[in-house]
């Protein structure tokens, strides 16, 4: 396990700290908060800070970095204060980000982009370390999350770095690898109530063996698969009793199989449950929407790309910089986007082959056990669309992480372009969106209203682009019931896409200033 306090780490060497300060287009507002212009009415009770990691420089010494996960991390915050909005960001002083800058070149093989031309130092080479010996990347720039008072950024590899939410300094680059059994985390952990934090890792092991473990990191205090062969995995599901993992059919090797395998492990006592395999046919998935237990099912929302083939390959920068009308055909291409609901019965063993399992009389999804003990999954496709995507979801995590729910909020993904944000009512199907031409939205993050009694009673808030404008981004509040523009504040600077983030509430001093 990991611990968290209070306990302040030494901040880097001034020479570390410094380094790129402005480079690319970090410049004047790494140096402290730039005041916005806004327009419209900011809710008097959204005080806190909207934190948002994404890449943010894209070359280095004239090489560019091929993949739009290869950007080195950047860490952007809005604060909202008293009505007003600031806005301020930080490259994060990686080590892929120092020694980059440093000689000018790109020194540590990133996601898509290879430090040297060697065929074998590939998207997936990260995993390979523990026998290989290949520098792994700790560009973080996929989320950021707290562990008790810290926040780490993150991407999906054993290295994780503390930074100030504050002051936006990068504190600590942490291995877990020497706290821990693995070799790589997923960038979306979840959290419960009392404030212990859940995430899933790979494990290489003795005898060349694979697993993957289940992290918890505590508050603070006053199973088999294929050898060698790990799956992707970007994030999992949690219920009240039960964790839920994806094994997807994207391979280190990159073999195709079958189908796509769910795995179940309870949470106390903690075991994997082997009992029965659930099996359903392939598709890619990244996010996880919710799960949660109903009489003796588990019920696992899930965004899913169909088929083999791996959607990251279509997030090639040559690829997104072409005209709209090439990118329209390369996305008729790729796999084809759906909302889906398994449910998964736990209690099977009295059952005969060939029966649906499945008794919930609000889904169609259906669960049939074979004569080989597998339960073959279908789904139900809760949202679709010719070449759309609903991603990067979010929940009101707090109610209802785990739990039965009603709303989920998405970014809509139109042939890859973020060009929309979704409100899913997952119990009747039907959804809504917010669009404005010219503008690309980000992950939208919901914020409950104090003392809501509605699940939806809250705010989204989103970093939207506009290219070309005067102000060519700026920070969107909707409506959480309706999808309506309560305001926006627009920055006068080109803000690179963001991938996701969290919500920071003030604390108990809304008065006190960045150190």
């Amino acid at each position: 396990t990991l611990t968290s306090g209070k306990k302040k780490l030494q901040k880097p060497s001034g020479k570390r700290r410094n380094l790129g300060e402005n480079h690319s287009m970090e410049g004047s507002l790494s140096q402290g908060r730039t005041p916005l212009a806004t327009a419209g009415l900011i809710p008097s009770w959204l005080k806190g800070s909207v934190l948002r990691m994404g890449p943010g420089l894209f070359k280095v010494g004239g090489e560019p970095l091929n993949h739009l996960f290869d950007g080195q991390a950047m860490i952007h915050k809005f604060d909202l204060q008293n009505g007003g909005v600031t806005y301020h960001r930080r490259f994060i002083r990686t080590d892929a980000y120092v020694r980059a800058v440093t000689e000018n070149r790109v020194v540590i093989t990133e996601f898509g982009t290879a430090a040297y031309p060697d065929p074998c130092r590939n998207i997936f080479s990260r995993f390979f370390t523990y026998f290989r010996g290949i520098e792994v990347t700790d560009n973080c720039m996929v989320n950021i999350y707290p562990v008790g008072e810290d926040f780490y950024a993150v991407t999906e590899t054993n290295f994780i770095t503390k930074v100030d939410p504050d002051s936006l300094e990068t504190l600590e680059k942490v291995d877990l690898c020497k706290y821990l059994s693995v070799n790589g985390v997923t960038a979306h952990p979840h959290t419960d109530p009392d404030g212990t934090v859940y995430n899933i890792g790979n494990c290489f092991g003795k005898n060349m063996s694979l697993a993957y473990n289940i992290v918890k990191i505590p508050p603070a205090q006053e199973g088999d698969s294929e050898r060698l062969k790990p799956s992707y995995v970007h994030s999992f599901g949690m219920t009240e009793n039960h964790f839920v993992f994806v094994e997807q059919p994207v391979k280190i090797n990159l073999l195709k199989f079958l189908s796509t395998w769910f795995h179940l492990a309870s949470k106390d006592p903690a075991g994997y449950m082997s009992s029965h395999k659930f099996r359903t046919s392939a598709f890619n998935i990244f996010h996880h929407i919710n799960a949660y237990e109903d009489d003796s099912f588990i019920v696992v929302d899930l965004c899913t790309w169909k088929g083999f083939d791996f959607v990251y390959n279509y997030l090639y920068l040559a690829n997104l910089k072409q005209e709209w009308e090439e990118v329209k055909k390369a996305a008729l291409r790729a796999p084809q986007p759906e909302v889906r609901r398994y449910v998964l019965p736990l209690d099977i063993h009295k059952e005969e082959p060939g029966k649906n399992l499945v008794s919930l009389s609000y889904t169609t999804a259906t669960a049939v056990l074979h004569t080989d003990g597998t339960v073959w999954l279908e789904p139900e496709v809760l949202f679709s669309g010719p070449r759309l995507a609903f991603e990067f979801p979010q929940i009101n995590y707090s109610r209802c992480s785990g739990k039965k729910y009603s709303f989920a909020y998405g970014l809509g993904l139109n042939h890859f372009i973020p060009d929309r944000i979704v409100k899913l009512d997952v119990q009747s199907r039907e959804s809504r969106a917010w669009r404005e031409d010219g503008c690309y939205p980000s992950e939208p993050l919901f914020v409950p209203t104090p003392g809501a009694r509605d699940e939806d009673d809250g705010v989204l808030l989103s970093i939207v682009v506009k290219p070309g404008a005067e102000r060519p981004a700026f920070l969107l509040l909707l409506d959480a019931v309706e999808l309506t523009e309560l305001a926006r504040a627009e920055v006068d600077a080109v803000i690179p896409v963001t991938l996701h983030g969290v919500y920071r509430p003030a604390t108990s001093d809304p008065d006190r200033e960045d150190p």
